[in-house]
């Protein structure tokens, strides 16, 4: 057993906020994804989303920032292990975890639409 196992059931909460600051403050695309989730939040408030609907934005709004956090995850433990230099392998890992960043990104941008369009064009008629 580790020194960094079993923590205890508060320190895992700990270091779980701990690590939702980290990424906030290290990376601004994960501050940009929390800003447009809220305003999609308000724009679904405001056009009363069902519970069906709201669930279905805030797994969409999770997985975006999901992938954005495994992604800098990636990329810091990759620079750390490789001393930030250049290695193929390296540059293959974080362009294929920022495609998965741009897939989940993609899929929220579609299901969007899908949810937002039929309710703003009732909206607009």
């Amino acid at each position: 057993m580790t020194k960094f196992k079993c923590q205890g059931f508060g320190n895992t909460f700990k270091n779980a906020r701990k690590g939702l600051r980290l990424a906030f403050k290290a990376e601004d695309c994960i501050k940009i994804h929390f800003v447009v989730a809220i305003f999609v939040l308000i724009a679904a408030v405001w056009l009363q989303f069902s519970a069906a609907e709201f669930c279905i934005i805030f797994m969409t709004i999770a997985m975006v920032i999901i992938t954005e956090m495994v992604n800098s995850a990636i990329e810091f433990a990759t620079d750390a292990v490789f001393k930030n230099k250049y290695s193929k392998m390296v540059g293959m890992a974080k362009d294929i975890a920022a495609g998965a960043v741009m897939v989940a990104t993609f899929t929220s941008v579609a299901v969007g639409i899908a949810l937002f369009l039929p309710k703003l064009l009732s909206v607009i008629a």
